[in-house]
């Protein structure tokens, strides 16, 4: 068994409104509460970390299931959406909506457009991310699936 180790570093200098900073490898930001949770808004904070940890995984494994199965692609973009609820007082990272969208060449096969799909439904619960917050957090998939 292989592991990999991955190390972040962390100062918060303050109180709740304070900003903080956080480097890990190539990642070094400064750190606050959003402004929707009436905090600074300075740099990233937890929940956009947490969408884009979701987001990059899910990509890059939907790229490498694609390069695997030899699918051609022009583009693979996405749209992610993290939905956080405050109910009394209780935050709660509700949900995650992916929203690839993958455009195949010209020539690709309707056989070519449905291996797409299928891998990326199965890139979705193949990414490490997406089974960590598996049964704590909602992961929904809205895949657009194009020729040009």
């Amino acid at each position: 068994m292989a592991e990999h180790h991955f190390h972040l570093n962390a100062n918060w200098p303050g109180g709740r409104n304070d900003v903080g900073e956080i480097s890990a490898g190539n990642l070094v930001t400064k750190v606050s509460i959003p402004p929707e949770m009436a905090g600074p808004g300075v740099g990233t904070n937890p929940d956009e970390m947490l969408l884009g940890a979701a987001a990059t995984c899910y990509i890059i494994t939907l790229a490498a299931m694609m390069e695997r199965s030899k699918l051609e692609k022009i583009s693979l973009t996405m749209d992610s959406e993290g939905i956080v609820d405050v109910t009394n007082g209780v935050i709660t990272y509700k949900k995650i909506i992916h929203r690839p969208r993958v455009v195949l060449k010209a020539d690709a096969s309707e056989r070519d457009v449905q291996l797409t799909q299928k891998l990326a439904e199965k890139a979705e619960s193949s990414c490490m991310i997406s089974r960590a917050l598996k049964g704590n957090v909602e992961i929904k998939l809205e895949a657009n699936i194009l020729t040009h």
